[in-house]
């Protein structure tokens, strides 16, 4: 206890490192109070669950369009002040959807408009941090910075739902404007991160097709980073069930908007405790177990969710989901930063952003779309069975993964 203590104290002493986690923290307890009131104002006004799979689809193009300029730009320009901007585009989104709803939501078009100016925000602001954080800490304390970054996200995933859905009692507009002060305070936490992005970008390459695609290829020639990275993809991609919370609390659970903000907590309130657990003893044996163990009760709680009619087993069933999502996402974002050199770090971490991005708001389309097809009940099903059926095809397209050990030493 008295070594964690002391590595403890030795990360805070690191001013980057809280600055940034503080941005971090403070901007993703904006998102997720704003999707709250998004979401449940799109269905309220539509009843259409489609549409709530259209605001992941919006997000989601120019996403994926971006992010490979965008990983350049991670590589060649100071990662601090791009993710400044991005978190500064977030409050403008904020803005624009707070007059929106004060003029009455009288199309959804508009809607959609800001969600897609978010996903080109998102873009440049997944590579950007993602490379920023290895370079703030000594490589003896990363996996422990990863784990407390981690811990304190999911602490804004637990407290950002439920506080935006009290909030939309207090109607959307109060919501959005909350956002917006969040979102400003996390730019000015970012903006003060100093000396921290000189060395990587010091040596700037013109931008061109052959620059764009190496960080692909970098990952087709690592069988582990390609495989961690794509199993994310597809399990989240079918497992998903997030899009459809506001569907459940209305038409299943009959729990209202705050209960849809404690249902958007609980996955979180599972990954911040995993995530406090792993900061207190990182995982350094048994690799590649731990993160297919991960994905396969990540599949199985989203299928108990999907059977469940009882509110607080399906806030038991997200909290498990939410604890074995973060344990492969911390494998997952070992792997990629510790066999990544930092020269092209921005670029590969585009392209597992590709990937969560992928799995995330095309997920969250998916989900919608087969929630219209089938319901929601058989769509969640359904998609933690598609999960489990990836995990182990998995193990035997990327063995190398499975068998793996221990964690790669930072090159």
């Amino acid at each position: 206890m008295t070594s964690l203590r002391a590595q403890t104290q030795t990360i805070l002493r690191h001013p980057n490192v809280l600055r940034f986690i503080a941005g971090r923290t403070l901007a993703t307890l904006a998102a997720q109070i704003q999707i709250v009131a998004v979401g449940w104002q799109m269905y309220d006004s539509t009843g259409d669950p489609l549409h709530l799979g259209l605001i992941g689809l919006s997000q989601f193009i120019p996403f994926v369009t971006l992010i490979l300029p965008a990983g350049h730009a991670a590589d060649h320009y100071n990662r601090a002040r791009i993710v400044t901007t991005c978190y500064l585009t977030n409050a403008t989104c904020a803005l624009a959807l707070l007059l929106i709803t004060l003029r009455g939501v009288q199309s959804v078009w508009p809607i959609f408009l800001v969600m897609m100016l978010l996903g080109a925000s998102r873009a440049f602001s997944m590579p950007g941090s993602q490379s920023l954080l290895p370079n703030l800490v000594p490589t003896d304390l990363f996996s422990r910075v990863v784990a407390m970054n981690s811990s304190s996200v999911q602490f804004a995933n637990i407290i950002g739902p439920a506080v935006g859905g009290v909030i939309y009692l207090a109607g959307p507009s109060v919501v959005y404007a909350s956002v917006m002060g969040l979102a400003l305070a996390a730019a000015t936490m970012m903006f003060g991160i100093r000396g921290a992005t000189e060395q990587s970008n010091a040596t700037r390459e013109p931008l061109s097709l052959h620059n764009l695609l190496s960080g692909l290829k970098f990952v087709r020639s690592r069988p582990i980073v390609l495989g961690a990275i794509s199993l994310d993809l597809f399990a989240v991609l079918f497992g998903g069930a997030t899009a459809l919370l506001p569907m459940f609390a209305s038409d299943i659970l009959h729990v209202g908007p705050s209960g849809l903000g404690l249902l958007r907590t609980a996955p979180g309130i599972g990954a911040a405790a995993c995530g406090l657990l792993l900061a207190l003893s990182p995982i350094s044996r048994h690799v590649g177990p731990w993160m297919f163990g991960g994905v396969a009760v990540f599949g199985v709680a989203t299928i108990v969710f999907g059977l469940s009619t009882n509110f607080y087993l399906s806030v038991l069933a997200l909290i498990v989901l939410g604890a074995a999502d973060m344990v492969s996402v911390y494998v997952r974002q070992l792997l990629v930063q510790l066999d990544t050199p930092d020269f092209i770090r921005g670029r590969v971490s585009a392209v597992a952003a590709v990937f969560v991005g992928a799995s995330n708001e095309l997920g969250d389309f998916e989900s919608g779309l087969m929630a219209k097809w089938w319901g929601a009940v058989r769509a969640v099903i359904i998609g933690g069975v598609a999960t489990l059926l990836v995990t182990g095809l998995w193990t035997r397209l990327f063995p190398v993964l499975w068998r793996m050990q221990e964690f790669p030493k930072k090159r």
